[in-house]
């Protein structure tokens, strides 16, 4: 099981290789990259059979937990590991013309992606967080440079890079609070102090620091404002990859997080909170937008609130809903973003646009479909679950995200049904759009995704379930780090086996 550890070394090593290797030959440099992310997929194929039976725990350097580096590795970290490549390879850049830094910065970002979402450690998930931010600043950079709006551009990667150094403060500035509570970092050992330690105030600041430091890759509002500016900066493979992926990695940490270190009402709350707000500005603001990315931007926004509330019920329900949500919008989001390459600049620009691209209206209308939970989509059974158990919560906050819900879903069918009046809307001379094959691919692929989705439910309702129960399960993880036996000694003992 400690081959796993090559989903960091290799893309790691890869990124500093590959300029070296560019130098004789750049031909070399990018299918030695190919190799790596091909290699990281077989390695966890190769494991998968063993972590759908029970999750696994190993340490780094020799030294057991709680000393030393530790990565855990069950169903939802490994499932997520493994699109992180998968997800590399469908949005590398092909082009000749993309420099070598570019794809060395692709490198780093997978390898410090697989390091945060295996970590069990709070420190090194900071660190390889932290690297994930100067890889994701430097590629927003490099295609900065490179846009037709320059200064628009820069002055967006910069934002981002001001609003990530926040985050990354106010994160370190939350672990140090849970050190200072605790004084230990290990995951496993946190969840095992939090009842104590971390169940007051203090840890319900800590809490909060963190998710609005993380929450600044995960779109949470209010540190989500770098987002339209930023994808409609960079192109469309990177917005997708962003808004697909690593939005996505994000969320799974803090809800990690969340189960093992803040089992608190007031903490799911402030989830609740910060998701209901984050998708009515997102839906609001998506409404008003005048071209296809700022609008797709601020619905990724809307959804990831989605996401956020979804998690936020307490519970393995809460973490099932959580995961489908965002494996929903994992697979739409990014399609939807390669069709808008074609579409970008004004929606008025757009009439016409279904007799000239039928298959890709085609896709797009269905891929929305699902977006807005009309049925027999996936999405519809998605936003059910999600208003059902927020309705049997019987809270007052869940009462209000319910409304929000239904109010941001009547928005969204608004501007996305103008939007689709527009692509049939009868002109005399329409404006040219073209599709790169490459691209309707990808979105065809996400659509094809969604159908096999409809007839394949209870299947897939069965696999996340059992993700969901073994995420959820804070005695599982504790035991799973610490390598007891079966004699399920009391959580309270394993404090003093420690010592």
């Amino acid at each position: 099981m400690d081959k796993l550890i090559l989903l960091v070394v290799l893309p790691l090593l890869a990124a500093f290789l590959m300029p070296v290797i560019a130098r004789y030959s750049e031909l070399f440099a990018r299918l030695f990259a190919l190799a790596v992310l091909s290699a990281s997929i077989a390695i966890i194929i190769n494991v998968w059979p063993q972590i759908n039976q029970q999750a696994v725990s190993f340490a780094i350097g020799g030294f057991s937990a709680p000393l030393g580096i530790v990565f855990y590795v069950d169903q939802v970290s490994l499932f997520f590991a493994l699109l992180i490549p998968l997800m590399m390879l469908i949005f590398w850049p092909w082009n000749k013309d993309t420099h070598i830094r570019e794809y060395s910065l692709l490198m780093l970002l997978t390898a410090s992606a697989s390091g945060m979402i295996l970590s069990g450690d709070l420190f090194n998930i900071y660190v390889f967080y932290e690297l994930l931010a100067v890889s994701s600043y430097g590629l927003v950079a490099v295609q900065a440079l490179n846009s037709q709006t320059k200064t628009a551009a820069i002055a967006a990667a910069l934002r981002y890079l001001f609003l990530g150094a926040v985050g990354s403060v106010m994160m370190l500035l939350g672990i140090a609070i849970v050190y200072m509570q605790t004084g230990t970092l290990n995951l496993a050992h946190l969840a095992l102090l939090s009842p104590e330690k971390l169940n007051n105030i203090p840890g319900l600041s800590a809490f909060a620091l963190i998710l609005i430091g993380m929450g600044v890759k995960a779109e949470l509002f209010p540190v989500n404002t770098w987002v339209s500016e930023v994808y409609s900066s960079v192109s469309t493979r990177l917005s997708a990859l962003m808004a697909g992926l690593l939005s996505k990695l994000a969320v799974i940490v803090i809800i990690r997080l969340l189960i093992l270190l803040f089992p608190q009402t007031e903490a799911l709350h402030l989830m609740t909170v910060l998701g209901i707000l984050a998708v009515l500005t997102g839906e609001l603001i998506a409404w008003r937008a005048q071209d296809m990315i700022r609008m797709l931007s601020f619905s990724s926004i809307a959804q990831l609130g989605l996401v956020f509330i979804a998690f936020s019920l307490p519970g393995e329900v809460g973490v099932f809903a959580g995961i489908a949500m965002s494996l929903h919008h994992l697979v739409i989001k990014p399609a939807l973003f390669m069709l808008a390459d074609a579409w970008s600049g004004s929606l008025e620009q757009l009439a016409g646009a279904a007799k000239q691209s039928p298959l890709a209206v085609t896709v797009f209308i269905v891929l929305i479909l699902s977006l807005l939970g009309v049925p027999p989509f996936p999405g519809f059974w998605v936003k059910m679950l999600i208003m059902v158990n927020l309705a049997l919560a019987g809270d007052t906050i869940y009462s209000i995200a319910i409304a929000v819900i239904v109010l941001a879903t009547v928005i969204e069918i608004a501007y996305l049904f103008r939007l689709v009046m527009k692509f049939y809307q009868p002109v005399e001379s329409a404006k040219k759009f073209h599709h790169k094959p490459y691209e309707l691919a990808i979105a065809s692929s996400a659509m094809c995704i969604i159908l096999i989705a409809i007839f394949n439910i209870n299947t897939i309702e069965s696999k996340l379930r059992s993700m969901a129960m073994q995420m959820s399960d804070r005695q599982y993880y504790i035991y799973t780090v610490f390598s007891f036996d079966d004699t399920k000694k009391p959580a309270l003992s394993l404090t003093e086996d420690m010592k």
